[in-house]
């Protein structure tokens, strides 16, 4: 199950002040320093930037896809002065946006994944299906929405992505289902779809919402957060100065797994070939400094509950040179969103 990343909620003239899920731990692995540069690439809340503004006299650069973040963060720019900056932007391009800011390199990254309260209680976003609203789930402005996804994809397409990304056992009887819907009616609310799957999925007493797992994968699908993540990792290698760390707080075991595999791969020298001359190898590019995930503990979880599956990785940056090592290749084998529309639009079968 996804959890939220943030507790905290908007209030009147800014942010509610609050405690983001291990966000002690965050700022003890980013060794914050007096003078160093940050970037908060889930910016938020601005928990997680409040703690590093906090720490030591030094500079954020908080990044958020979500146009409604940015401008809920205005108080705490003008609170931080010239140490902060925010930008509206995805955090694949976080190196492209330091440098954009004056930084060729920076002293460390966080990325706290996943949706936020506040996404979550917009019903106008479309995130949950416990409140009734459009069918949307964007993060950021533009792009397919849910909607469009749920009227485009195949019914083979729908139960994979309902099985990969929520890890759905009915997949493939809710992708039935609202294949034989939509041709009755399109599916333009939450609610629709919520009662589409809850005629599938019972409730049972104790589980999470029927609905939960779908409406987390179709979330997931349309914002691309997989492949954002991976693309965000390899980003924050190439901008981090040596010495630099990393920390990486995921709530789903598929953004955990790209992590720790991504962590693995570059804190190993790659392996010898015979095709290739010894001094061609790869050396290691980070130096993993949590062998095993930080969780919270009970008295965090106690206070908040979304965090009870939030896990910490971090690292730190050697002075090894990047090699041309492609992530993507850690994402699980589905068609993007775009594809998915397209093919709706060209009008080629389904």
């Amino acid at each position: 199950m996804m959890a939220s990343r943030d507790s905290g909620r908007a209030v009147a003239g800014g942010l509610a002040r609050h405690i983001p899920v291990l966000g002690r731990s965050t700022v003890e692995f980013l060794a914050v320093r007096p003078g160093g540069v940050y970037v908060d690439a889930t910016f938020g809340a601005g928990g997680h930037t409040r703690d590093i503004l906090a720490a030591a006299h030094c500079n954020v650069i908080g990044i958020d896809r979500d146009q409604s973040a940015i401008a809920r963060g205005a108080d705490l720019v003008r609170e931080a002065g010239s140490r902060l900056v925010l930008v509206e932007d995805k955090f694949s391009n976080l190196e492209a946006v330091a440098r954009s800011c004056g930084y060729d390199a920076i002293d460390g990254v966080v990325f706290d994944l996943g949706v936020s309260s506040m996404q979550l209680d917009e019903a106008a976003r479309g995130f949950s299906f416990r409140h009734d609203g459009p069918l949307d789930m964007r993060m950021g402005r533009d792009g397919p929405t849910a909607a469009d996804v749920v009227a485009a994809a195949s019914e083979r397409e729908l139960a994979a992505i309902f099985a990969t990304l929520g890890e759905e056992r009915h997949a493939r009887s809710i992708a039935r289902a609202i294949v034989a819907a939509r041709g009755q009616a399109p599916i333009h609310t939450t609610r629709a779809l919520a009662d589409i799957i809850t005629g599938i999925v019972h409730a049972r007493p104790g589980a999470i919402h029927p609905a939960t797992r779908t409406f987390q994968a179709l979330r997931i699908f349309v914002n691309g957060e997989l492949a954002e993540l991976a693309a965000g990792l390899a980003a924050a290698e190439r901008a981090l100065k040596p010495g630099g760390r990393l920390v990486v707080v995921a709530f789903h075991s598929l953004e955990d797994r790209i992590a720790k595999s991504f962590l693995i791969e570059r804190s190993r020298p790659s392996a010898p070939s015979r095709h290739r001359p010894a001094p061609a190898q790869t050396a290691a590019t980070f130096r993993i400094l949590t062998n095993r995930p930080v969780v919270p503990d009970e008295a965090e979880i106690g206070a908040n509950p979304r965090a009870r599956s939030a896990k910490l990785r971090a690292a730190e940056r050697t002075d090894a040179a990047i090699a041309n090592r492609n992530a993507t290749r850690l994402l699980p084998p589905l068609p993007s969103v775009g594809e998915v529309v397209a093919r709706q639009k060209s009008g080629r079968p389904r």
